[in-house]
């Protein structure tokens, strides 16, 4: 073990953490901002409602996510009329990509982690509200999601965790994240135990 290039690392491997925060926070974030209205939609009667809902998280959910975030940022780069179009200068920034490909993974498991624990609910607590007189809409924001929300969290917990290891994708895109720090130490000395494993050690704390 080569602990000197560890050490002379570590401001790098603290940018890299910071990167990978930053990235993770923003993923979660805008993640629950689309899924909460989303599994709303999920748990409506109406297929009009439900089917586009079903097979947007159908599709997030069936392919890696490393092959969703090559379709975003190298993918779309290969169409003329997006490179013509105002969305150009974003699509092209491999931060606006990384994010936007983890935004929408985690909003699509996160909407079934919701969607589930609000079928979870009881269906006598909805009768109760009912009887006493409550509309549907106080019914959703009194009783279905914050019980909802309480059977949701192991499962989103996990989600947190995965998507924390899910950010490392970001490294294939150029951003500097832990992993990607790993991957420039590795080239510069040639030490890939020292590299990585610093990173790993970083993901675990």
């Amino acid at each position: 073990m080569d602990f000197d290039v560890i050490l002379d690392s570590l401001p790098l491997y603290g940018h890299g953490a910071l990167v990978t925060l930053a990235l993770l926070v923003l993923a979660l974030a805008m993640g629950l901002a689309l899924a909460l209205p989303l599994a709303m939609l999920r748990n409506l009667p109406s297929p009009w409602a439900w089917r586009p809902v079903w097979l947007f998280t159908y599709v997030m959910r069936g392919t890696p996510l490393l092959v969703q975030v090559f379709l975003l940022y190298y993918g779309l780069a290969q169409f003329e009329a997006v490179r013509d179009s105002a969305l150009w200068p974003m699509l092209r920034s491999a931060w606006f990509c990384a994010v936007a490909a983890f935004v929408l993974n985690t909003g699509a498991y996160t909407t079934e982690i919701l969607h589930g624990a609000m079928r979870a609910v009881p269906a006598g607590e909805i009768e109760a509200a009912k009887s006493l007189g409550m509309s549907r809409w106080t019914i959703f924001r009194r009783i279905v999601l914050p019980s909802a929300f309480r059977r949701a969290l192991p499962a989103y917990g996990n989600e947190v965790v995965l998507m924390l290891h899910a950010t490392s994708l970001a490294s294939v895109v150029t951003l500097h994240d832990l992993t990607g720090v790993a991957r420039e130490v590795n080239a510069t000395h040639y030490l890939p135990f020292e590299a990585f494993g610093t990173a790993a050690l970083g993901y675990l704390l």
